[in-house]
Order: C-alpha cells, then structure tokens, then sequence
C-alpha cells in the first residue's frame, strides 16, 4: 500500500451488504504533494461508523491514508484503505465562493456521461446543461430479508446505532452537455440524512404527517435552494455490475452563484 493525499468529496448513505456488512462508498481526489488534484478514486468498502471517532473524516477534509488499487474491480478508480492508517490533515471550507473546493475538483471536470464512458472511467463530477425536474419517490421501507440477517448478525456482535432504512429516493432529471437526457437518483449521505434530521424534528403528530414535512424540506432544498441560488455540479458513479450504464449522483457540489458584479469586484 501507498500513503497519498486525499480530498473527500463525497460520502455515500451506508448500505448494508451480505458481504461486508454495513459499507460506505467515499469518492475523493488524490493530491500531488503540493496538493493540486490528481485523479479521482473511489474506497470502498469502507465500515464508516465503526471507525475510530478521530478517523471519521468529515466530507471537504484532506486526509492521509495507505491505499491501493482493488484489483478485483475493472473500475479503476476503485482502492482499498488501511483504516488504521487515516489520518485528518485539515478541513477545507467555503470561503471566497468556495474556490479552494473549486481548485480541487473542478479541474478534473467531465463534459457528460458520455466523455466519462469514452474516456474508460466510472467516476466524475459534471456540469448538467438543463435540470429538467427533480422528483422524489417512495422506496421499500424495509431491508431485504438477506440485508437484515446481516443486520441481526451485527447486533449479535457489534452493537452500533441502528442504520435505517430511508424510504424514500430523491433525484433528478436532467440533460448533460452532449445533449443527453437522464434520470439519476441521489446517494449523498449528506441529502438521506437531511431528510433524517427533518423529519425527527418535525412537529406533526403523525409518522406519516413527519415524513411529509421531511419530504418538502428536502424538496425545498433540492429544488429550490440549489436550482435558484446554486451553481451545482454532480459527483457521479458507475456501480460495480453495470460497466457502461446505471450511473447515480453520489454527492452534489453546490457553490454559490456568483454574480457579474461580485467578479468585477475581486
């Protein structure tokens, strides 16, 4: 294994797997070691909540970490991580519209879907030409049968907080810049467990009446905050069984619109 720098730029909502248990995509950039961006890279798998607390990066943090290459997925922006060998180097935040962030990932920028197949890669960030709608759509509420032994098991042996299950999927339509049309579904941690805090916050007196103010919250952010005052960017990803197609947004990058007259000022 190789020690490298990278930027976490995404994490996705944990999922439960007959194989590894509860795991976490991260999607990152690999750093020079002057700290300008490299290429992507995907870790996975990754037990996220059974690390130790000081190696839980947050997302937007540079961390240092033993990686290499998973040679058992064709993916090649795909690694494994020594967990015990993370280590949080700093934060980087939003200042000044984002740019730092900006310098990070924007360089390694995608034209479309199509330009991250042609180019024999699975992971990218773009810049959609047209939001056409975004939508929200009711899931299964429960884990599969198979997911839940895996869950009974982990009980057994590894009390943690109990991972729930999100019943529902937000996401978007969208056309990229070669004209193509899609229909992905959000991953990002960071929406699920809005939608989480949402609805545990909400005064409604019902389950259901929570889960709809959780929804429109979630509505209100994905639609209208980030449509009107946003400059988004998708962080996009292939899964492992679908080599050319079934691509979903695995994080959002969100700086702010910035304006002619906030240019002219700086």
């Amino acid at each position: 294994m190789e020690t490298q720098k990278i930027l976490i730029a995404t994490k996705t909502y944990p999922s439960i797997s007959t194989k590894y248990r509860e795991t976490v995509c991260t999607a990152g950039v690999i750093l020079d070691e002057e700290e300008k961006p490299l290429k992507w890279v995907r870790i996975y798998p990754i037990r996220f909540r059974q690390l130790d607390f000081d190696r839980r990066y947050p997302r937007w943090s540079i961390i240092s970490a033993k990686i290499e290459r998973d040679e058992k997925d064709y993916r090649l922006e795909s690694f494994r991580i020594d967990d015990e060998s993370i280590e949080v180097v700093k934060k980087i935040g939003t200042s000044n519209n984002w740019s730092e962030r900006k310098k990070l990932i924007l360089p390694l920028q995608f034209r479309s879907i199509r330009d991250i197949q042609n180019q024999d890669k699975s992971l990218g960030i773009i810049k959609p030409r047209t939001i056409k709608k975004y939508f929200c759509e009711e899931t299964t509420r429960e884990w599969s049968s198979k997911q839940q032994g895996v869950i009974d098991q982990l009980d057994l042996f590894e009390p943690t907080i109990e991972l729930e299950k999100i019943p529902y999927k937000f996401g978007y339509n969208f056309i990229d810049e070669d004209g193509d049309e899609h229909r992905y579904s959000i991953s990002d941690w960071e929406i699920k467990e809005l939608y989480r805090k949402c609805r545990d916050k909400s005064q409604s007196l019902t389950p259901l009446a929570k889960e709809h103010d959780a929804i429109e919250k979630v509505r209100q952010k994905l639609e209208v905050e980030f449509l009107g005052n946003k400059d988004l960017y998708f962080i996009v990803g292939n899964l492992k069984n679908y080599k050319k197609s079934n691509f979903m947004i695995i994080g959002l990058f969100y700086p702010p619109i910035v304006s002619h007259t906030q240019l002219t000022l700086f």
